[in-house]
């Protein structure tokens, strides 16, 4: 990955992060804090299935709710929705 994506993956040893191997990490990452070059770097790197098959897998709460709204529009996401136990 570019190293300036580093700063976007301050939780995690950046040298480490293999963009197939820890593909969802590198999606959900860039898609709640990188900018449209990051996405326009997404859809290069992945493809637009990819991409939507990562983020429609993963409960919408994993996405800021500011980003959600652009990313249901481009990537045609059909969200996962975590439901609270009744317990």
């Amino acid at each position: 990955m570019p190293e300036r994506f580093r700063p976007l993956f301050w939780s995690y040893r950046f040298e480490d992060l293999d963009p197939q191997e820890h593909k969802k990490t590198v999606i959900v990452q860039l898609v709640n804090y990188g900018t449209l070059t990051h996405w326009r770097w997404l859809i290069r790197e992945y493809g637009v299935a990819q991409i939507r098959q990562v983020l429609q897998s993963i409960p919408a709460t994993e996405i800021n709710a500011r980003t959600r709204s652009l990313a249901t529009l481009l990537f045609s996401i059909h969200w996962r929705h975590a439901y609270r136990s009744a317990h």
